[in-house]
């Protein structure tokens, strides 16, 4: 693997916003949105159990939908590519065993071996303290997804406006996530802005670095 450069790196952050009109008629590639579905993927999360579900809104009628759920922001119709990031309602044992199959598969490991790794899981995040707020729990790794997902697509050159603005429940509903175990948590839309939106020039306002960054 090649490293990108520290240069090329801060480049990206520096070009990345959060856009706010997106030119409808230009689509992101096939082979880049494979790539962006595969950082998704490739997410790391708690005993990578990957509690979560991320739903790519194609059908224009249900984006229509889900637009009045969103307080009329644009993106949702005009971007490339929309996602619904869900999690977990709660977990289960079965979430559990879910993985120590999948663990086996890929790695040829006899699901006895990991008898242990299971119990701590069911005693974490299904029995124990994380499993009394575990929708909440599952919340935080879809944020962790959220964030590789905005990355990744300012790395290719792809932009990204991620979305709290909207109604969680309007769009279990629409979407068909009532009684699925799992409800949204928040959407990022994807695609590319439009020469018009007066955001993309405007200069990042962050804090000074000693007053973000802490060393102790």
């Amino acid at each position: 693997m090649s490293p990108i450069s520290p240069e090329q790196l801060l480049a990206s952050q520096q070009w990345r916003y959060a856009t706010k009109v997106f030119n409808a008629a230009k689509k992101i590639p096939a082979a880049v949105w494979s790539a962006l579905e595969q950082s998704l993927l490739l997410t790391p999360t708690s005993y990578c159990l990957q509690p979560y579900r991320f739903y790519l809104v194609q059908d224009a009628a249900r984006r229509a939908a889900l637009l009045s759920k969103s307080y009329g922001q644009k993106q949702v119709v005009d971007c490339s590519h929309y996602l619904v990031f869900t999690a977990r309602t709660e977990m289960k044992d079965a979430d559990v065993d879910k993985l120590i199959q999948r663990i086996g598969a890929v790695r040829g490991v006899a699901p006895g071996k990991l008898e242990s790794y299971r119990g701590m899981m069911l005693q974490d995040v299904v029995n124990g303290p994380r499993g009394k707020i575990a929708h909440e729990w599952a919340a935080r790794q879809a944020f962790i997804a959220l964030g590789n997902f905005m990355t990744s697509c300012a790395v290719m050159g792809v932009d990204a406006c991620p979305m709290e603005g909207l109604e969680p429940k309007a769009y279990d509903e629409i979407l068909g996530l009532v009684g699925s175990g799992y409800a949204t948590v928040v959407a990022c839309a994807a695609g590319y802005r439009a020469d018009g939106d007066k955001y993309a020039s405007l200069p990042k306002v962050r804090y000074e670095t000693d007053q973000i960054l802490i060393k102790v």
